[in-house]
């Protein structure tokens, strides 16, 4: 079977609402940090753990959904995702204690893998034609941004007419109802016999024997880090560092009167320039050397956030950075995701990109869980920006010796 020509296929637009609804979720949890921590009286930390265990969960869950996907079917896979995000969502909205959260926040994760980027990425590529694949890839990478967008002011909306726990539930009737899309969602199946014939083992022991699947491995770390710190902290940090909102200017005429309101939005922002960032990407993958787009992305992100925490915080260089960095946020995906296929095939492509994920994931886990808890020692986020700043310098760096060739055109790895 042929994969079809056309860009804009039923399975790359299925995929995308099912990212959006997903990634929507997700990218609202900050909102939450200080109404939950707030009523219960938690510490800081309670709560930053509670999010940070959930990064680490679906970096986990990924490779293991994306097998699921791989050998029992995507569909099911998606099935099962988003019915353990659910089940995650809905007890969640009835816990009162730190652990509890904590206990879901494995099953929200795991939840976000069976839905993200790991599942449906790879079937997005498996359907595109080699010539739209880069750019498909990230058309799908921005409609989860176009989630984030949506998100965090749509939590905040919600928080002013019902309590976080009934909107935890709003949120899992949300993804349930993807599910009423799978019947569009039907891909090809591999078509080489010497593709059908390669165990995943197989391909597993080449790419962990071939050196520059370990650095794509070290280099997503930085992005999970700086990611998930900024989507869990950031609307907190805005609210309490950043200064008065200017009465009767443009930010207080658009309807964000204070700093709260500017922390949502800030994220929301940040994943509407996150939008054209990842299309940007996914189109300029086609034609120049993805290692060393990578290697800018890192590098603008670290330049960003070093003159961002420098200078003194504002209305408007909040919403600057947040432009700017949305603009860089998720443009690393596709391009990540492309080079794995590129270098490692297209049949196991969502698990290696999987274990290629749980890097990003370990960096989130430990972005959000040191941001909390350096928070509750010193006071501020400061000693949290400037590690984010480093390990964004190694990424840059990291990448660049990576061979951007295929395996199989490649002399036989010892």
């Amino acid at each position: 079977m042929e994969r079809p020509a056309s860009l804009f296929s039923p399975v790359l637009i299925v995929g995308c609402i099912i990212l959006m609804a997903g990634f929507l979720i997700r990218a609202s949890y900050g909102v939450f940090q200080i109404p939950i921590a707030g009523e219960f009286g938690w510490a800081r930390l309670e709560f930053s753990l509670a999010i940070a265990i959930q990064n680490l969960a679906w970096g986990v869950g990924q490779p293991l959904f994306a097998a699921v996907a791989e050998k029992f079917g995507d569909r099911r896979a998606i099935i099962l995702g988003a019915l353990v995000y659910a089940v995650g969502l809905v007890w969640s909205a009835w816990s009162v204690t730190p652990g509890a959260h904590q206990l879901l926040s494995i099953l929200v994760g795991f939840g976000i893998a069976g839905t993200g980027f790991g599942v449906i990425l790879a079937i997005i590529g498996r359907t595109a034609s080699d010539k739209n694949r880069s750019l498909a890839l990230g058309i799908g990478t921005a409609a989860g941004s176009a989630g984030q967008v949506i998100g965090p002011p749509l939590a905040a909306g919600l928080l002013t007419i019902m309590p976080w726990s009934s909107v935890f539930l709003v949120f899992a009737m949300m993804i349930m109802a993807t599910l009423f899309l799978l019947p569009f969602m039907r891909t090809p199946e591999p078509v080489s016999k010497e593709v059908l014939e390669e165990s995943l083992g197989d391909i597993l022991v080449k790419a962990f024997r071939d050196p520059s699947y370990t650095m794509i491995f070290l280099g997503f770390f930085s992005c999970g880090f700086q990611l998930a710190f900024i989507t869990a902290h950031f609307p907190a940090f805005v609210e309490e560092m950043c200064g008065p909102i200017a009465p009767g200017g443009i930010l207080e005429n658009a309807g964000i009167s204070n700093t709260s309101i500017l922390g949502a939005v800030a994220i929301g922002v940040i994943g509407l320039a996150n939008i054209m960032g990842a299309i940007t990407a996914g189109y300029m993958g086609r034609f120049f050397t993805r290692k060393y787009l990578l290697a800018y992305i890192y590098a603008g992100r670290t330049i960003a956030a070093a003159i961002f925490i420098i200078l003194p915080m504002t209305p408007t260089s909040v919403i600057v950075f947040s432009v700017v960095m949305g603009f860089l946020w998720l443009a690393t995906v596709p391009l990540t995701s492309g080079l794995i296929a590129y270098i490692y095939g297209l049949r196991y492509m969502g698990t290696l990109y999987g274990i290629i994920f749980l890097s990003h994931q370990l960096g989130g886990f430990l972005g959000v869980y040191l941001g909390g808890a350096l928070y509750d020692l010193y006071g501020n986020y400061n000693v949290v920006w400037w590690v984010g700043i480093g390990v964004g310098a190694f990424s840059a760096i990291v990448h660049l010796p990576v061979k951007e060739k295929p395996l199989a055109e490649r002399a036989v790895i010892p």
